[in-house]
């Protein structure tokens, strides 16, 4: 039986799971990194545990792993919105000796019955010794 863990949007449990696609207990996976007991050791953990917090209506998490620089002030995750697939589609860099990395991935969701999808190529930077998210690549 799966670990049961209290991060979600109206304080529902999250059981299962994690949302990340790496088919681990949730509580096991993201769930550490959202309660800040570790930090992500790749850029691609660091992607898959944001898709998570969105997943599971974190947005505490989102903000504290946005890099100082682009970090908006606050943020309002739609609970109208279900996550429901990741797909990973490139990595470059962001290893455990990078400082720097991209991931390019599809997320899909759900807002009521119609389905969606947002494409992006993330691109990370250590700071203070963590993966943080920078931005959305551009090019």
């Amino acid at each position: 039986m799966a670990k049961r863990d209290r991060r979600t949007a109206g304080g529902a449990e999250v059981t299962g799971t994690c949302p990340c696609g790496q088919g681990l207990p949730y509580a096991d996976c993201c769930g550490r990194l959202h309660r800040g007991e570790a930090d992500a050791p790749t850029a691609e953990a660091l992607m898959r545990s944001r898709y998570a917090a969105f997943a599971v209506g974190d947005p505490d998490y989102l903000l504290r792993s946005w890099h100082s620089r682009t970090r908006p002030p606050r943020l309002h995750l739609d609970p109208a919105q279900r996550w429901t697939r990741l797909e990973v589609l490139d990595t470059d860099g962001g290893g455990l000796f990078d400082s720097t990395g991209s991931v390019q991935f599809r997320a899909h969701y759900r807002e009521g019955r119609e389905p969606g999808t947002v494409s992006e190529r993330s691109r990370f930077v250590r700071e203070n010794g963590r993966w943080a998210y920078l931005d959305d690549d551009p090019g």
